[in-house]
């Protein structure tokens, strides 16, 4: 697990290229915990999430999956699913750069960042059928809400993959970054890493609690049936930013700059 620091972005990378970043125990404990660490550092206002080249994560360990099965106990898999439902749960905002195949656990962790960012050597695909195995960690939850009902059929039920192109086309992805190159080099995967800090720059320049009070009303309010709840929802926390000292500096700015211009006519 790496974790690299740029400007007020955190980028974290699931690195075993060795096993394609497949989500071990302790892998997953490592991003449990850097996910934690980011959101109690007051310097950190965004977190990218991304995998070693060439993939982004081939999925969990089929080893430790099948010491859960022989253990009947949910503990194991909830070990597993520990690092993805970190970044599920993470305050700060999150964004998954995509540029190798998301397999399994490795969709889970995907989908459970709030945006996600995909080059073309990018695939998601959910195998857990094929596997034998019940899907898990929400992963049908997590795909119905990205991508909707039918494309979570297709995918969940009839092992239908999705690549970079067809993530972007049925919503399951925010954008495709062009790359030079061939589509899963080194060069490509920085290419999505770089347009996923620059995305998240403009998360870093707000103030870090308006940040994680706006992420916490898109959860919220992503649940209500009426537009009244939501509004009902968000004036607390607007009238609280209404006295921050970051909108007091706004309009002390505009005021200067309405002075300085002169009186109009």
């Amino acid at each position: 697990m790496l974790l690299e620091r740029r400007g007020g972005v955190a980028v974290l990378t699931v690195s075993d290229p060795a096993r394609r970043n497949a989500l071990g125990l302790e892998l997953s404990d490592r991003l449990a915990r850097a996910v934690a660490a980011c959101d109690g550092d007051e310097s950190v206002h965004a977190v990218v999430i991304t995998g070693a080249p060439p993939a982004f994560c081939a999925g969990a360990d089929l080893g430790v999956l099948a010491a859960a099965g022989e253990s009947g106990s949910a503990a194991g898999l909830h070990r597993i699913y520990a690092g993805f439902l970190a970044v599920a749960n993470a305050a700060l905002p999150t964004i998954a750069a995509v540029n190798g195949p998301a397999v399994g656990a490795g969709l889970n962790l995907a989908l459970a960042c709030d945006l996600r960012l995909v080059g073309p050597g990018a695939s998601f695909d959910a195998r857990f059928l094929q596997l034998g195995i019940h899907p898990g960690g929400g992963m049908t939850w997590l795909v119905q809400r990205a991508a909707g009902a039918q494309t979570a059929a297709a995918m969940t039920l009839f092992g239908e993959p999705l690549d970079a192109h067809e993530a972007v086309r049925t919503g399951l992805a925010y954008r495709m970054v062009d790359v030079a190159g061939e589509p899963r080099s080194a060069a490509a995967h920085e290419a999505v890493v770089a347009a996923a800090v620059e995305l998240a720059r403009r998360v870093a320049a707000a103030p870090r609690d308006l940040v994680i009070a706006t992420k916490a009303a898109l959860r919220a309010t992503a649940v209500m049936a009426e537009h009244a709840a939501a509004v009902a929802h968000e004036t607390g926390p607007q009238l609280a930013s209404l006295h921050s000292d970051a909108f007091a500096r706004l309009i002390n700015s505009a005021r200067s700059e309405r002075g300085a211009r002169g009186p109009a006519g």
